[in-house]
């Protein structure tokens, strides 16, 4: 058994979105992201080849798409079908923006 608490031992802003890995089964993985005003470089897309499902649960993000912008507050989410083009256009400057994303190999 494994305890925890998502918003303790948050870090410190740093050049890089801060990624730690919550839990890990067969196909499907749970890690916290933690953004202090990050945004992905110009130009540049995350296509994965798994499918996302992301959740906002402190702060406030803005997710492109190829076909539109979802904006993103506590308690929202986004279910990404994997090979989706996105980017993170911003994320709270302010305070920390903390997300949980799940991973699914077979989704």
């Amino acid at each position: 058994m494994t305890t925890g608490n998502l918003f303790a031992s948050l870090p410190t802003p740093s050049p890089e979105e801060a990624f730690t890995t919550l839990a890990e089964a067969a196909g499907v993985r749970l890690e916290r992201i933690v953004s202090h005003g990050h945004a992905s470089p110009d130009g540049s897309w995350f296509d994965q080849p798994q499918r996302e499902w992301v959740v906002v649960l402190q702060g406030a993000a803005r997710l492109r798409f190829e076909g539109g912008v979802v904006e993103l507050g506590p308690g929202d989410f986004v279910d990404i079908p994997a090979h989706a083009r996105h980017r993170v256009d911003w994320a709270t400057p302010d305070e920390p923006t903390v997300w949980l994303a799940f991973h699914f190999e077979n989704g």
